[in-house]
């Protein structure tokens, strides 16, 4: 699909996952968004406390603008045509009834949440867009963030559109972008 070269035995969805910016503006339906969001609730976590929390808003319901006014605006100039926009929240604590302590991977867990969500998407059709151009601070305070939750990222879902609902020079860079090789990433032993 989208022409790229990976070694044949990793996952086709894995490979095709890209995050455009062009969305259709389609409505999805309440059962779809629910499967991704679920998909990535089924990610590993640090003691299976899954600490990660998705808030979300579909397009022209309640909340849209409320979750685009979170957006930096060069983002939310795109997202405006996603079919949902979801935040991801992570809990900075593990809790018990004997207390609660620091979460060494709160983040980490919750960016594995949001791989499987956007995989999921993948599956059906979709696709996602995360983001971290999100206006911290005020994103936190209109949605009620405790601050014992990192607000950690955002994402788009949505059809993919054509690219010319975009500014031009957006347009020239629609396209899957191709991926560091093995030898960049991996590496036997010590990191130097």
């Amino acid at each position: 699909m989208t022409g790229r070269i990976a070694n044949p035995k990793i996952e086709k969805l894995i490979v095709d996952r890209w995050s455009p910016r062009a969305f259709d503006g389609s409505e999805m339906p309440q059962e779809d968004l629910d499967a991704i969001l679920e998909a990535g609730g089924w990610a590993p976590s640090a003691y299976n406390v899954q600490p990660w929390t998705f808030l979300y808003a579909k397009k022209g319901d309640a909340n849209w603008d409320l979750f685009l006014s979170g957006l930096i605006d060069f983002n939310a100039g795109w997202a405006k045509e996603a079919s949902a926009i979801v935040y991801v929240v992570s809990d900075k604590f593990m809790r018990s009834d004997k207390g609660n302590s620091e979460n060494h991977s709160h983040s980490f867990d919750a960016g594995a949440a949001w791989v499987l969500a956007a995989i999921q998407a993948q599956a059906l059709g979709y696709h996602t867009h995360g983001m971290t151009g999100l206006k911290f601070g005020e994103a936190e305070a209109a949605l009620g963030i405790p601050e014992d939750h990192r607000l950690e990222a955002a994402f788009a879902i949505g059809k993919q559109g054509d690219k010319s609902v975009l500014p031009d020079f957006l347009q020239e860079r629609e396209v899957a972008s191709d991926r560091k090789p093995l030898a960049e990433i991996a590496k036997a032993g010590k990191f130097a």
